[in-house]
């Protein structure tokens, strides 16, 4: 098969410049420039340079590319292997979308438990998620990707008829009619750094009804009924894990079991103290006449958004909570309660809208 046109580095500093338009776009840094060096070969990056925004047919990418539409479906078959591009089945015809870095081929990439050059990926994602720009383009928008679940069970009973089907985990789940579980890419990335984590790494990771059918059919996840789903959940109730969702109402295509040692979002607050995540629209009120003032939450909290009070109960940076409620899943006391924020927030619609957002947002629509 011959190379498209322009020599390598041309196509791989192309294919960095088409990544950076995506609504949540990326930093093109020299980080940046070995990571798709490693992931996508020099002709996977010359066409994946030549994507437009929204999926296209076949016949239409091979068009853009200049190749035959056999060598274009070839091309295009390997990297939807690999995750760099998604393959969407519709009336007949195959759509192709090319993978942004999150949600995409960051975490499609580590989402098997074994690939060529792994270990190495996982110290450049570690260095490029932790660079300050970076970490602002992923995760910095007023429209945030990731959305926090709050743990509902410790709602008071007089709020929970306020409490919206959306922001409940067990009717996201079930509303789904079932999904897929696969490894969990962010601590896959600091096991092969050398920082196993004590949370579950395999069979975790959530993605749910129509968008897993692609994480099923190119082998990232594992079919899932809703029952094994429900499980899952309770497991991570359990284990005190921070649940986060697609930014959308309509059909969200994953729920995270999040730690804050490796959640790259997570990281983004504590680390870059970037407003990464949506915030619930619950918040923790401590009880000071029955907090027993054992640290339990503040211990717990992933984001360290509780402090350690010498003389009193532990103090609540608000502007730092998420509303994920595993504070008040540890209280021995049951001194935390999760009740409404002043301001409720209401997620965008659909995955169309989101990505609008960002995009109006960003100057990029």
């Amino acid at each position: 098969m011959g190379h498209l046109t322009g020599g390598k580095e041309e196509a791989y500093q192309a294919l960095a410049e088409r990544l950076s338009r995506f609504p949540v776009g990326v930093v093109i840094n020299s980080i940046l420039m070995e990571i798709l060096k490693l992931l996508y070969t020099e002709n996977e990056a010359a066409a994946g340079s030549k994507f437009p925004i929204r999926p296209r047919p076949l016949a239409e990418i091979a068009e853009l590319t200049g190749m035959t539409v056999d060598k274009t479906s070839a091309v295009l078959n390997g990297m939807a292997d690999k995750g760099l591009v998604v393959d969407i089945p519709r009336k007949g015809t195959t759509y192709y979308m090319l993978s942004p870095v999150v949600v995409g081929f960051f975490e499609y990439s580590m989402m098997r438990a074994d690939g060529a050059n792994i270990r190495e990926l996982s110290s450049l994602y570690e260095q490029y998620f932790h660079d300050q720009d970076a970490a602002k383009e992923i995760f910095g928008s007023d429209t945030k990707m990731f959305r926090t679940l709050v743990y509902e069970r410790y709602i008071p009973e007089l709020v929970w008829t306020e409490v919206l089907d959306y922001e409940k985990a067990e009717v996201v789940i079930r509303e789904s009619g079932g999904g897929g579980l696969s490894i969990c890419a962010c601590r896959h990335k600091n096991y092969h750094l050398g920082k196993p984590c004590r949370y579950p790494m395999e069979d975790i990771c959530t993605s749910l009804g129509r968008p897993a059918e692609w994480l099923l059919r190119r082998g990232f996840a594992r079919k899932a009924s809703v029952d094994d789903l429900l499980k899952n959940l309770e497991r991570s109730y359990k284990l005190g894990l921070v649940l986060t969702s697609d930014n959308v109402i309509d059909e969200p295509a994953f729920i995270c079991h999040c730690c804050g040692c490796c959640c790259g979002p997570l990281q983004a607050i504590s680390c870059n103290h970037i407003h990464s995540v949506q915030p619930s629209s619950f918040i923790p009120q401590i009880n000071p006449d029955t907090c027993l003032s054992c640290d339990n939450c503040v211990d717990a909290c992933h984001i360290n958004a509780l402090k350690a009070s010498e003389s009193a109960e532990p103090v609540l940076d608000r502007e730092t909570c998420i509303g994920c409620g595993v504070c008040a899943s540890i209280c021995p006391s049951e001194a935390l309660q999760m009740v409404k924020r002043d301001e409720i927030y209401t997620p965008p619609q659909h995955k169309v809208a989101q990505l609008i957002n960002i995009a109006v947002e960003r100057n990029r629509f």
